[in-house]
C-alpha cells in the first residue's frame, strides 16, 4: 500500500518498528502529521497537546465506571498518536531539536504520573483483594516503586537500546545516542543568568537521564569507547552487520517495555476492575523482561569487545 510506504519513509528504521507499531500507532500518527504539516503546526506544539491529552486520560481512571475508563483509554491512545506524529512531523519538516526530543520523553512521564496518581486515589479506600482491609498507603508505595523505579528504568534502557541499534546501523546522524559527558559540557557552557537558562534547565535533567542509561549498560560503555577510539572514521560494515544480527531480536522487547504491553496491561486491569494489577505487572513480569534484555545485550557487547581485533583490517 502506498500509505504504508509513505509511513515507512518517516520512520528512523524498520528494525525498531514492529507490525503493531506500524499499523496501529505509526500510521494514524502519520495521518495526524500530514494534517499538522498542512496547518503549519510546529512539532513541539503537537508534543504539548499530547501531554495535555495524556494527562487528562488519567482522571478518567479515577472512576469505577467502565464507561469513564474507556474514555480515558481513548484519550491515552489519542495522546500516543500525537506522540508519534510529533517525531514524524519533525522529520518531514526538518524541525528536529533536542528540546523536542526531551519534551517527547517528558510527555510519557506526565501521562503515567497522572495514571498512577488517579489509580492511587481510586484504590486508597478500596479493600485489598480477598480482604476487608483498604489499600491505604500500600497502593501509593506500589505505584511509587512501579513508576519511579521500574517504569523509569524500563523505558530508559529500551530507548537507549533502540538508539544504540540505530547508531550501529545508520551512524550518528541516524541515531539520538547522546552521552552524559557531552551533555555535561553543553550544560557547563551555559549560564543561568542568561537567555539560555531554559536550555540549561532541561540539559540538567537530560544529563541525569543519560547518566542513568549509561549506568545500566557498563559493558556497552566499554565497547562504545573502544569503537570510537579504534574506528574514528566509522565502524566497519562487517561489525555493524554482526551487531545488528545480535541486537535485532531485542527490538520487540524494547517496544513492549515502553508503551505497547504496558498500556495493554493497564487497559486489561481496568476492564477487570482491578487497576492494581497494572503496577504489579510492571514490578514483576516487566522488570524481569528488563533484566533479561539487559543480560543479553551486555553479553553480546562483551563478545564484541573481546573480538574487536577480528574486525580491524
Amino acid at each position: 500500500m502506498k500509505l504504508i510506504e509513505e509511513v515507512k519513509a518517516t520512520l528512523k528504521s524498520a528494525d525498531t518498528e514492529g507490525a503493531f507499531e506500524l499499523y496501529v500507532t505509526r500510521t494514524p500518527g502519520y495521518l495526524w502529521a500530514l494534517l499538522f504539516r498542512f496547518l503549519h503546526v510546529h512539532p513541539i506544539a503537537v508534543t504539548l497537546m499530547s501531554i495535555v491529552i495524556g494527562a487528562a486520560a488519567g482522571w478518567f481512571f479515577l472512576s469505577e465506571r467502565l464507561g469513564m475508563n474507556i474514555i480515558g483509554m481513548c484519550l491515552l491512545i489519542w495522546a500516543n498518536w500525537y506522540d508519534c506524529a510529533d517525531g514524524q512531523l519533525a522529520r518531514m519538516t526538518d524541525q528536529r531539536t533536542l528540546i523536542g526530543r526531551i519534551l517527547d520523553g517528558f510527555a510519557g512521564d506526565v501521562w503515567f504520573f497522572s495514571i498512577y496518581f488517579f489509580i492511587c486515589l481510586r484504590l486508597t479506600t478500596t479493600p485489598l483483594p480477598f480482604t476487608d482491609t483498604p489499600w491505604g498507603i500500600c497502593i501509593w508505595l506500589l505505584c511509587a516503586w512501579a513508576g519511579f523505579h521500574c517504569h523509569a528504568r524500563q523505558c530508559a534502557i529500551s530507548d537507549y537500546y533502540r538508539n544504540i541499534h540505530l547508531w550501529m546501523l545508520l551512524g550518528r546522524q541516524g541515531s539520538e545516542l547522546d552521552g552524559s559527558a557531552d551533555i555535561e559540557k553543553r550544560y557547563n557552557a551555559l549560564a543561568w543568568r542568561s537567555k539560555d537558562w531554559f536550555e540549561k534547565l532541561y540539559l540538567f535533567f537530560y544529563r541525569h537521564y543519560c547518566l542513568g542509561q549509561e549506568q545500566q549498560t557498563p559493558t556497552f560503555q566499554m565497547l562504545y569507547a573502544t569503537l570510537r577510539s579504534r574506528f574514528p572514521n566509522g565502524v566497519p560494515e562487517t561489525l555493524r552487520n554482526d551487531f545488528r544480527e545480535k541486537s535485532l531480536p531485542l527490538m520487540p522487547t524494547t517496544n513492549l517495555l515502553t508503551f505497547d504491553f504496558r498500556v495493554g496491561v493497564l487497559f486489561l486491569s481496568l476492564f477487570l476492575g482491578q487497576p492494581w494489577l497494572f503496577p504489579a505487572v510492571e514490578c514483576t513480569l516487566m522488570e524481569w523482561w528488563r533484566k533479561q534484555m539487559k543480560k543479553s545485550h551486555e553479553q553480546f557487547c562483551a563478545y564484541f569487545l573481546q573480538h574487536i581485533s577480528d574486525y580491524e583490517s
